[in-house]
């Protein structure tokens, strides 16, 4: 199942909890143009300091709704400063469905605040957390399904063009389960483009070989710090769709000897702790073979593991050339899959429904572990439950 498993469910009620218990509590995170952000939830708090929140907007009229507010690490230096004006500066420019858009960038109290779309639904994260409380994997249509999602909008960063016409040669950089997003009405969404290298006009390059994202899911090329094609980003997505479609990382099988120390590799530099250990990963990729691919995809369809296997060439100039190749592979499995379940379809209907069965099915098991996103299960914590508990209100959590 997948490398990071669901965390042990021993903890104390927190003060999330205890703001959805009591909502009139809920603290203003500050205000834009008349409208007001409120907090509801912590999502997700990363190693390299960024938080990301759930938030409600309340408009001046009264209108409402939710949205997702990422709270970004105050640059230190110039280049950081100013690579997160070229973030938010690409970020205007994404506008695909199958890409979570950015609202609005705001610096409040000295902190940078990213207000971007909320997707109502786990990351991939989430959903490989409830197949390990299930015990199985999601369907094969399902994986299929967010492939080809992911790959279309993959298609059209990767075409992207600045005002003047010329390709911004974007690659994401950071594909990877907790930057995918599928919402219960079965919509799959990519998000976080913060690590994105692009040309844009006057960019500032990352200093020193500085890894970015998750190198538990990135090309071998880029842990050696090689120049990037769109073909990185396929084969980040295709570690990805293995993991959704069988619930084992390709890697997985060689975590118990990943545990030896490897004092004779000098340790590369990343931005953020990876899932899994940077030098180690390195040494992986170097050593995997075409057999470990077939080994690893062994039962899934064979259009599917064709498409695995171009994706997760070592050698880029092998993979797809585009994303648009691996999207059509992606949909023409997807076709015979169905075909061959006597011709069902398989959208964004049928995703959702599959999604609600999976946090159904895994309910059942969920005093065993924490699967680590609130969106999954509801808490249930009514305010008798909090008993004298102190609530501390804040300004910012």
């Amino acid at each position: 199942m997948p490398i990071r498993p669901p965390q042990p469910r021993l903890r104390p009620i927190t003060e999330e909890e205890q703001a959805r218990a009591h909502p009139a509590r809920r603290p203003t995170l500050f205000q834009v143009a008349g409208t007001r952000y409120i907090y509801v939830s912590t999502l997700d708090s990363r190693p390299n300091g960024e938080v990301l929140m759930r938030a409600e907007r309340q408009e001046r009229h009264g209108l409402s709704g939710p949205v997702l507010i990422r709270r970004v690490s105050s640059p230190a230096t110039f280049e950081r400063r100013q690579r997160l004006v070229e973030e938010v500066q690409l970020a205007y420019r994404l506008n695909h469905p199958a890409i979570a858009k950015v609202h609005l960038f705001t610096v409040h109290s000295g902190k940078p605040y990213v207000i971007m779309e909320y997707v109502d639904g786990p990351t991939l994260d989430g959903v490989l957390s409830l197949m390990a409380l299930r015990r199985q994997p999601v369907s094969t249509a399902f994986a299929l399904y967010v492939g080809a999602e992911v790959a279309d909008a993959l298609a059209y960063a990767h075409r992207l063009t600045d005002d003047q016409g010329a390709r911004l040669g974007l690659i994401h950089r950071d594909v990877s389960p907790r930057n995918v997003s599928v919402g219960m009405g079965g919509e799959v969404k990519l998000t976080h483009f913060g690590a994105a290298y692009t040309h844009l006009r006057g960019r500032e390059e990352t200093q020193g070989g500085l890894r970015k994202g998750d190198a538990a899911y990135t090309s071998p090329e880029y842990l050696h710090c090689l120049p990037l094609t769109p073909a990185a980003d396929l084969f980040s997505l295709g570690l990805v769709l293995l993991e959704l479609a069988t619930g084992r990382h390709l890697f997985h099988s060689a975590l118990e000897w990943l545990a030896v120390p490897l004092p004779w590799r000098q340790r590369a530099p990343v931005e953020e702790e990876p899932s899994l250990p940077l030098t180690r990963l390195m040494m992986l990729l170097d050593a995997y073979k075409p057999d470990d691919v077939e080994e690893a995809t062994a039962g899934l369809p064979e259009g599917f593991r064709a498409a695995l296997r171009k994706a997760l060439r070592k050698r880029a100039d092998e993979r797809y050339t585009t994303a648009e190749e691996l999207r059509d592979a992606l949909r023409d499995c997807l076709v015979q899959v169905r075909e061959a379940s006597g011709g069902r379809p398989y959208g964004r209907k049928e995703a959702a429904e599959e999604l609600a069965r999976l946090i159904a099915e895994a309910s059942q098991h969920r005093d065993e572990a924490e699967p680590g996103d609130e969106r999954l299960f509801p808490s249930g914590l009514e305010a008798h439950e909090l008993g004298a508990a102190h609530f501390n209100e804040t300004t910012e959590p």
